[in-house]
């Protein structure tokens, strides 16, 4: 089995959006997945960037990936967000999650940000699991809060 871990590229955005569907099922959420192909290319090679991500290859084919950018807390400056990390079921322990994650933790390094933050469902006991391993503060009291595009337009 032969593993390579490098930078996404536009053309991989159609594999990217097979997985993100994957993960919107593992997570019983399937339609709450509305961004186009188009879109999600755009936001991640268009005009103005606001991702980027690694792709974890298994003999040339994608088997998952991990997508961020930057986030700025007026407490501690600018951090690198995790949005997904996706593994796809038939891979799973096999260490891509791993390799994926320590990449992350690289580039966060590489780039000088003072630390880097995500979000986990409270009962994803494998994700959970695997966070702990890295000793990742889970805190407990915070809310999610969002407007849609429709609540968006109301005001």
């Amino acid at each position: 089995m032969n593993i390579n871990i490098r930078i996404a590229r536009r053309e991989d955005c159609p594999r990217l959006m097979e997985l993100v569907h994957e993960l919107a099922l593992y997570e019983k959420a399937p339609e709450e997945v509305t961004v186009t192909l188009e879109a999600f290319e755009d936001a991640g090679f268009g005009p103005k960037p606001v991702w980027k991500a690694f792709v974890a290859e298994i003999d040339g084919q994608i088997a998952g990936f991990a997508i961020y950018y930057v986030r700025y807390s007026t407490w501690k400056g600018c951090r690198l967000y995790l949005e997904d990390l996706i593994v796809t079921e038939e891979h799973r322990g096999k260490g891509l999650g791993k390799l994926l994650f320590n990449q992350l933790i690289a580039e966060a390094r590489e780039l000088g940000y003072s630390g880097m933050v995500w979000q986990v469902l409270d009962w994803n006991e494998p994700a959970l699991n695997f966070y702990k391993k890295y000793e990742a503060n889970i805190e407990p009291g915070w809310l999610n809060a969002s407007l849609s595009k429709e609540q968006l337009l109301n005001y």
